[in-house]
C-alpha cells in the first residue's frame, strides 16, 4: 500500500510540473514513470527500455525515454549518477538520504548510509550556498575484487618461485 502511495505521490508531482511547464501529459510519460518507481536501486537506459519492452501495455522509443528521462530530473523524481562510464538513475522521491561506493574493478554500485557522515555534512557551513541535498561517491575496490586480487597476487608470487 505505502508503494502505492508513493507512485500516485509523484504521478501528482508530475502531473504539476508538466502542467506549469506547458509540457504534454502521455501516458507514455506515466508509464515511464511508473516502471522506474517500481524499480529497486539504480537503473540505466538499457535496463528502464527492457523493461518498458517487457510491459505489453506501452513499448516507447529510446527518445521517448530520454526525453521523459530529463523531465524526471528537472521535477526532481528522479537522480542522475556518473558512477566510472555510466550514467545511471534512481528515484528520489521518499528517499533516505544514503552513500555509494563503486569499486573501480568491477563496476559495482553500493548503498550505505553513515549516520556520522550525514551529520557531518549537514553541519558544514558553506560560504554563500544553502543545502538542498547531496550525492556522495567513495571509489575504490570491492571485497570481491580484493580477494580476487590477493588470490591473483599469491598464484603470481608461486610461479615465480618456481
Amino acid at each position: 500500500m505505502e508503494n502505492q502511495n508513493v507512485k500516485d505521490m509523484v504521478k501528482q508531482i508530475f502531473t504539476e510540473y508538466l502542467n506549469v511547464n506547458g509540457h504534454r501529459k502521455t501516458p507514455e510519460r506515466y508509464a515511464i514513470l511508473d516502471t522506474i518507481y517500481s524499480i529497486d536501486g539504480h537503473f540505466d537506459i538499457d535496463r528502464l527500455y527492457s523493461q518498458m519492452m517487457n510491459q505489453e501495455n506501452f513499448r516507447v522509443s529510446r527518445a521517448t525515454l530520454y526525453n521523459t528521462i530529463i523531465l524526471l530530473i528537472n521535477s526532481r523524481l528522479i537522480i542522475k549518477h556518473q558512477f566510472g562510464n555510466s550514467s545511471q538513475y534512481e528515484k528520489s522521491y521518499d528517499r533516505e538520504t544514503h552513500h555509494h561506493q563503486i569499486c573501480t574493478q568491477c563496476g559495482a554500485v553500493t548503498e550505505f548510509q553513515n549516520e556520522a557522515l550525514q551529520n557531518a555534512i549537514g553541519s558544514t557551513r558553506l560560504s554563500k550556498f544553502q543545502l538542498s541535498h547531496y550525492s556522495l561517491y567513495i571509489y575504490g575496490v570491492c571485497s570481491k575484487c580484493d580477494r580476487a586480487n590477493k588470490r591473483k597476487k599469491v598464484s603470481n608470487n608461486n610461479k615465480k618461485e618456481k
